[in-house]
């Protein structure tokens, strides 16, 4: 047997920004499928994450929340950890970036860095907002394009035309955080000698340590000429404020990656087996994964290794790029109801459904993957309720009641025991190399196999002949054995499912060496059902809770405090609108008659609105913070009465009430002052 491979494995860091949803959980479950895989082969194989806790967004959101920093990333760090454990994603450590490990650790890298002369810095002259106090990053600036003169656009291209520009050539700048007009201010800067690596990278880039489309990516841009990086940011920020330089902080890209580093570090102070510099000293003869998103590969592909190199540490034995999650088709929509929340993904349906779907299309390349709810239902159905697991319900019980639940030694198909055995190494070889539709086409193939042969036996119709009960006992013992080797082969996959399986089997965990192994005159457990089929009615009851989801942020006034979605850092103010179009809403004084639970939802209250006299029937995504919805009863509120009406699951929608506040518990329903009138106009 060959010696046990060590193996370090990352996910890209999530931002400790907002919820994770379930294109991020795409990357994490596709890690923790392969780093499973390689537990099960007898390797030692450490997953380390962290959440990404730095940066201005995060700065930003704590102070609309009224909280600090620290605690935000507190409570984003218990959601993503709950998320991460109800989708069995088994990470060895899951850490924060701002932590004592990471900045020890950043602050030595970039030491070393300075030392060996790839630091350098210059005066760099950049918009302030002399309202917040603050330098503005590009996407916190806007104006009107100065090539086609579309208003509204960020400080760095425009999504209209499509040109890129310096924040400085826009037309009529705004500060995207208060509104204020920027002033040009100057500012001594910290830069990453990047062009210092270019024959390096180059080299690195294309020794088989990235997939093909990704090097050639990655090649545009060496060809291209590498320019110095910027790594520093003024005060106010939250992060890592840069040694030797007071008011000057570590740019959030600089101290995330290092943030693997750290988590590593943190779990060694706990697992006294591993050693820190065998992982991460230059001659390292461990191997390192990272497993990232298409959208920052020339982060992890090119800033990362010259880092690691120009520190003195080991670079990456390969990053592993996947491309983004589709829809039916589409990307996510909030208003579809496709825009899915991990955590309302959870509330509806078993994680294990998405585990198989996405290994069931995952392949070693970075093309889109698409989430199709009408083939993720017929998938799952299909090949693991009516395939794997029919075989164990259709034979268990023949065992059972046949044999008090013991197997028998005999192998009447000695062919298709052997063709399992044939099979494995090319399904191992798939999941080695990340192909997990294949390992899945390959597994399901032995499944179809296995069903077709117990079909052909027809223990039910054998079991009726006299004379023939020792043969049942023969063809449903292979049929446990061959249902054995598929839980096996879906371990990685479906863990739950495996241990639920291993119960029912009477046998220890099982690994890939088990493969070989036929269970003869041998005590089952007492088989119950080990999966049920996925009902449609779950997945429209999903995405109507997504729906609520948007309502219940279209019922907060506060943009940036109610972005859960990690989308600050893009868009933390709504588009400018003009008076005309401000003065087009009707705003009225509503009474609230009624204030009543909707069967079935998760998070909306039914309100009967009276606006003197005229009938308005509004659902409202507040119920998390009036759990007893009669104190809302008499009360009067502010109803834009000209919103188009929504058709959803449980009635129309006609209009909308206006809360604030961050969500949960604090969302304030927003009420006139004494006077008003119901159906009042306001404006």
């Amino acid at each position: 047997m060959s010696e046990a491979r060590k193996i370090l494995v990352t996910s890209a860091l999530p931002y400790a920004n907002g919820s994770i949803h379930l294109g991020h959980m795409l990357e994490y479950i596709q890690t923790d499928m392969w780093v499973r895989f390689q537990k099960m082969r007898g390797n030692q194989c450490v997953y380390v994450c962290a959440d990404d806790a730095h940066g201005s967004a995060i700065m930003l959101r704590a102070e609309h929340e009224g909280i600090t920093p620290e605690q935000l990333i507190d409570n984003v760090h218990a959601e993503h950890s709950a998320d991460f454990a109800d989708f069995l994603v088994d990470f060895d450590n899951f850490y924060t970036t701002h932590s004592e490990e990471n900045r020890e650790l950043s602050e030595e890298v970039y030491k070393r860095l300075k030392q060996a002369g790839h630091i350098a810095t210059r005066s760099v002259t950049q918009y302030f907002d002399p309202e917040k106090g603050m330098f503005l990053a590009d996407r916190f600036i806007k104006g009107t394009c100065p090539e086609c003169s579309t208003p509204d656009q960020y400080g760095d291209n425009c999504e209209k035309c499509g040109a890129t520009y310096h924040p400085t050539q826009l037309k009529d700048p705004h500060s995207a955080i208060s509104g204020a007009t920027p002033v040009l201010k100057d500012s001594e800067h910290y830069f990453f000698k990047l062009p210092h690596f270019e024959s390096m990278l180059t080299e690195w880039t294309r020794s088989g340590t990235l997939q093909d489309s990704v090097a050639n990516k990655l090649a545009e841009w060496l060809d291209s000429g590498l320019q110095e990086w910027d790594i520093s940011r003024d005060a106010p920020y939250f992060g890592f404020e840069i040694p030797g330089a007071p008011g000057k902080y570590f740019y959030v890209w600089l101290d995330a990656p290092i943030g693997y580093m750290a988590s590593f570090k943190n779990l060694c102070a706990r697992r006294p087996e591993l050693d820190f510099d065998e992982f991460w000293n230059k001659n390292s003869q461990a191997e390192l994964y990272h497993f990232i998103g298409k959208d920052i590969i020339n982060f992890h592909a090119l800033f990362w290794p010259a880092m690691l190199e120009g520190a003195g540490f080991r670079k990456p034995t390969a990053v592993n790029v996947h491309g983004y999650l589709t829809v039916n088709g589409a990307k996510m929509s909030k208003s579809r109801g496709t825009f899915i929340k991990a955590r309302t993904y959870l509330d509806h349906l078993n994680p294990e459904y998405l585990r198989y779907y996405y290994a069931s299309k995952l392949g070693r390349g970075v093309e889109d993957l698409d989430l199709n709810l009408e083939d993720f239902i017929q998938k799952v159905n299909s090949d693991l309720v009516g395939k794997v697991v029919n075989i164990a319900s259709r034979t268990a019980g023949f065992i059972q009641k046949g044999n008090a639940g013991k197997l028998v030694a005999e192998i009447p198909n000695p062919e298709l025991w052997d063709k399992f055995q044939t099979a494995t190494p090319s399904i191992a070889k798939a999941f080695e190399t990340r192909d997990f539709a294949r390992a899945m086409r390959e597994t399901m193939a032995l499944a179809d196999a296995a069903n077709a042969w117990i079909a052909d036996q027809a223990p039910w119709a054998m079991n009726k002949v006299e004379g023939q009960q020792a043969q049942v006992q023969a063809v449903c013992s292979q049929a446990i054995n061959l249902f054995k080797q598929l839980i096996i082969l879906l371990k990685p996959v479906l863990p739950k499912l495996a241990a639920d399986a291993e119960q029912f089997l009477n046998v220890s965990a099982l690994d890939w060496n088990d493969l070989g192994v036929y269970l003869g005159e041998h005590q089952l457990n007492p088989f119950t059902p080990l999966l049920t089929r996925i009902d449609p009615k779950n997945i429209e009851a999903m995405i109507e809770s997504s729906k609520e989801d948007l309502l219940e942020m279209e019922n907060a006034t506060n943009t940036e405090t109610n972005n859960s979605n990690g989308e600050l850092d893009k868009e933390p103010l709504a588009k400018e609108i003009d008076f005309n179009t401000f003065a087009a809403v009707d705003l009225r004084i509503a009474l609230i008659e009624k204030a009543n639970f909707v069967e079935g939802a998760d998070k909306l209250l039914q309100l009967t609105l009276d606006l003197g006299g005229v009938k308005r029937n509004v659902f409202s995504g507040i119920k998390s913070a009036y759990p007893d919805p009669s104190v809302l009863e008499g009360r009067l509120t502010l109803y834009v009465a000209n919103l188009a009406a929504r058709k959803m699951k449980f009635g129309t929608s006609e209009g909308m009430v206006l809360a604030a506040g961050p969500g949960g518990k604090e969302i304030y329903l927003l009420s006139p002052d004494a006077g008003a009138r119901p159906g009042q106009r306001v404006m």
